[in-house]
């Protein structure tokens, strides 16, 4: 008789990476049955496993775990899939053989939901090619946390991912992308690493045209988080300073 399969569990990771100084009680952000469903795995893929081992620590004071921290399985997503697109779900089906023995394995991302916006997604793939359910617990998401708070369109959007970083294709790039937000009535929402929040912020403003709104998130579920959406012209009009150590979401939608 076969022996039963464990499960790929996407554990979702809360939005501060554990290291802002407000960061709130993890209790706060995940639901008590992902806090403990967190405590009892004892094998774990990783976007970073000294993220992880942060998290588990900040779970391990609410939900002891089932095992020392220092003898959990935590194997790391290879740093060549990192941002890959198109990876063959083969090429990682290593990291699920856990799972092909009845074991459990957790998938987590640096924050949020693990698999969106996130390398992650590969993982999943290979685990249903091989025939390993897959189960999503709920979570915090900055992408739909900054959609929801934006008041932008939220039937219709699009997550883009970073803009190029060269000026000119940037500026190329809002351009086209306010073009299809105008053409599809379609909320496009884009991030950037945070020290250059304020550089994305300024392209943004340089290149919108004036009625387009444009909504921007910053540390959300942080007590310091916020959420401002107001056309591109008002934004000029009244600056608001990005952080240049926190997260943020930008979306804009063109009238």
């Amino acid at each position: 008789m076969t022996a039963p399969r464990g499960s790929l569990i996407l554990v979702p990771n809360t939005l501060d990476f554990g290291i802002a100084a407000d960061a709130p009680d993890v209790r706060d952000v995940l639901p008590a049955s992902v806090i403990r469903t967190a405590a009892r795995l004892t094998h774990w893929v990783a976007e970073n496993a000294k993220t992880t081992r942060a998290f588990l620590k900040r779970v391990d004071a609410v939900v002891p775990l089932a095992q020392p921290l220092q003898t959990l399985h935590i194997v790391e997503l290879p740093r060549a899939q990192k941002g890959a697109r198109g990876v063959p779900a083969t090429d990682l089906t290593a990291l699920l053989a856990p799972a092909l023995q009845g074991v459990d394995v957790g998938l987590i991302s640096e924050a949020g939901l693990p698999a969106v916006a996130d390398p992650g997604a590969a993982l999943v793939q290979a685990a249903h090619t091989i025939g390993i359910p897959v189960i999503a617990l709920p979570g915090p998401s900055s992408l739909l946390l900054a959609l929801a708070a934006s008041g932008l369109n939220g039937q219709s959007f699009a997550f883009v991912g970073y803009l190029p970083v060269d000026a000119a294709e940037r500026a190329a790039r809002i351009r086209e992308l306010e073009a299809l937000s105008r053409r599809a009535n379609q909320t496009q929402l884009m991030i950037e690493t945070p020290y250059r929040n304020e550089a994305l912020l300024g392209a943004l403003l340089a290149h919108l045209q004036a009625a387009t709104r444009l909504s921007v998130s910053c540390g959300l579920t942080m007590p310091s988080g916020f959420t401002r959406t107001d056309s591109a012209q008002g934004w000029k009009a009244r600056p608001t300073a990005l952080p240049a150590d926190v997260p943020a979401v930008f979306a804009l939608l063109a009238g």
